[in-house]
């Protein structure tokens, strides 16, 4: 909704016709002074109900604009929707992009931080009850590593379908920076692709069940790698799969990669 127009300075609008209506008129000249402050008025008020017709006019165009814009938002138009995530997308702490849509459904990347963001160590207590920092177990990185790009990927899915009412669903890859090529250009790693529908965020328990649980448990399509016994989360290899990979060529990195740290 536009927000109502701010209110008009009456005040100052009644003093300036006053103040030049009684331009070379005397102080002595009561009765041409009055008749004068009585002109000065009226055009005051002729002044002041123009500049609220203006104002009601200018307020009802910009409604119907924005009136207009939601209808093609909820009716999945590609550009406002592609639009409109990028302006939600651009404050988040993890960069993140819309690369299309298309009957419903929106493709989304989210760039994720590398592992050296899970902490090296964690506190822990002694045996003879002495706080202290132990190195972090290979298993414990590990999922902490995989909790954090679901949660990155479940962010940004969420924020997707809040503000745009009209999708019914969104492919979300999770990516990370893999370093430059052998031209300098940068490259990106796979770390997460997942399909989810509106209607199976439903029900969800957000404040018991964590991040893994929920996209293992909600996703209608999945794919995630992990290796040895501690289950480290690794690059997708997308040469098994063609139209991920075609996915992620429509990604440009230099969009993801705003936010320091990545």
């Amino acid at each position: 909704m536009v927000p109502a127009p701010q209110g008009i300075d009456e005040a100052e609008i009644r003093k300036r016709h006053e103040s030049k209506a009684l331009e070379g008129v005397s102080i002595f000249k009561r009765g041409e002074r009055a008749q004068a402050k009585d002109t000065a008025r009226f055009h005051a008020e002729q002044e002041i109900a123009h500049v609220r017709q203006q104002l009601a006019a200018q307020r009802m165009q910009w409604q119907s604009a924005l009136d207009e814009r939601w209808k093609q938002l909820c009716a999945n138009h590609p550009d406002v929707v592609l639009e409109t995530l990028a302006e939600a997308f651009d404050d988040n702490e993890a960069p993140a992009a819309a690369v299309g849509a298309l009957d419903g459904e929106v493709a989304l990347a989210v760039l994720v931080p590398g592992t050296d963001a899970v902490p090296s160590r964690f506190p822990s207590v002694t045996e003879a009850g002495n706080i202290s920092l132990r190195q972090t177990p290979k298993k414990y990185a590990a999922a902490f590593y995989a909790q954090m790009v679901c949660g990155y990927a479940l962010v940004t899915v969420r924020e997707a379908l809040a503000v745009a009412p009209g999708l019914s669903s969104a492919r979300i890859v999770a990516v990370r920076s893999a370093g430059p090529d052998a031209y300098g250009r940068p490259r990106l790693d796979c770390m997460l692709a997942s399909r989810i529908t509106r209607i199976a965020f439903k029900g969800v328990q957000w404040a018991t069940a964590d991040a893994a649980t929920i996209i293992n448990g909600i996703s209608s399509e999945l794919l995630i790698s992990q290796k040895g016994a501690s289950k480290e989360m690794v690059p997708l290899d997308l040469s098994k799969e063609p139209e991920l990979a075609a996915l992620l060529s429509l990604i440009d990195p230099t969009e993801l990669s705003g936010s320091p740290g990545y």
